[in-house]
């Protein structure tokens, strides 16, 4: 097993975000890949860093998962929001085209607005160079598999489950399991991304959401109650192509080790009728207990039971990190879920 992880990820650097009404503390820093690490390091493992971040095979990857436009955003926002007289340093919307706008603005704060769906999104100076780092490790995790690796782990922050074709959310700017699932492709006909984060992956969900060649499922709070609120339910499975390629099992808040398993499975037994060539894990550990956003109740060595449950598929496996905010006992559930996983 191979994994990967860019120290250029650190250059994305946020300090703030507004969590219902306050402006609190980023959880979504570099302290995030440092204790990711050491859950690593603790089970004897070495992170083996990408040649590259940026090169013009990732960037046409990127096309083929987000706009033209939205990619041009994120490269430059920064600079012409700065040259705004009284801006802040960090880019932060203060609209929204909520009623679902049809015009494309031309003017920075539209595009803020525009393309970053929620405030815990603020982009500092050297932000994109980050995000790309965070891409470039799913990229080269990916190409793992592809060589013949039969799996892999990118350490990637910013995560990426939230980014839709031109939007943000959640932390996330790039879908780095879309990315993933898109390098692997190259090699096989089918992908599966199994999303096990405490939120639903709606930015996966869109962009595969009218093709049959990427199946998608995501376990996760009920979105009724739970981030991101507007996708996420047993009802969205897909259009066109991708018609029945698409599943979700939200859980009740608070769900603990027996939902979630009975959860997965239902997941998992979808997921066979697919017949994937190579599967993508979109991991999130902040199902965790201890989690500050307490959406559910897993102890740190359900996270071993789970990655053993992965394991025994048997399939080309790709692990991406999504969420998964710093406490102490994050780098733990990565190693138990790693410890689980490799021993199945």
């Amino acid at each position: 097993m191979k994994l990967f992880y860019h120290p250029d990820q650190e250059r994305h650097a946020p300090t703030q975000y507004l969590r219902r009404g306050a402006l609190v503390a980023s959880p979504e820093g570099p302290r995030r890949a440092e204790l990711l690490a050491e859950g690593i390091q603790e089970l004897g493992l070495s992170l083996s860093t990408p040649a590259e971040v940026d090169s013009p095979k990732l960037r046409e990857r990127l096309k083929q998962i987000h706009t033209e436009r939205y990619l041009d955003f994120l490269e430059t926002i920064h600079a012409r929001w700065r040259a705004l007289s009284g801006a802040a340093d960090f880019v932060t919307p203060s609209i929204h085209p909520c009623g679902a706008g049809k015009h494309y603005p031309r003017h920075p704060v539209g595009q803020a607005g525009w393309h970053l769906n929620d405030y815990a999104c603020a982009m500092n100076a050297d932000s994109f160079q980050g995000i790309l780092a965070s891409a470039a490790t799913a990229q080269a995790a990916a190409e793992s598999l592809n060589e013949g690796e039969g799996s892999a782990y990118a350490l990637c922050r910013p995560p990426g489950h939230h980014a839709g074709p031109e939007r943000t959310g959640g932390f996330c700017f790039i879908n780095n399991a879309a990315l993933a699932a898109t390098v692997l492709r190259e090699k096989v006909s089918q992908v599966a991304i199994l999303d096990i984060d405490l939120h639903h992956g709606n930015g996966t969900q869109e962009i595969f959401y009218d093709r049959g060649d990427v199946w998608t499922g995501s376990l996760h709070v009920n979105p009724s109650d739970f981030y991101p609120y507007y996708w996420g339910t047993e009802e969205e499975t897909g259009i066109g192509p991708g018609n029945r390629a698409n599943l979700n099992v939200p859980l009740a808040v608070g769900s603990g080790l027996e939902a979630f398993q009975a959860g997965l499975d239902k997941l998992i037994d979808s997921m066979a009728s697919f017949s994937p060539d190579a599967l993508v894990v979109a991991l999130g550990l902040d199902t965790h207990k201890d989690d500050p956003q307490a959406g559910m109740s897993l102890e740190t060595e359900d996270f071993e039971t789970i990655g053993r449950q992965i394991g025994e598929l048997g399939i080309p496996t790709l692990l991406v990190q999504e969420g998964g905010h710093p406490t102490a006992s994050l780098g733990k559930n990565l190693a138990a879920f790693l410890n689980g996983f490799r021993s199945a």
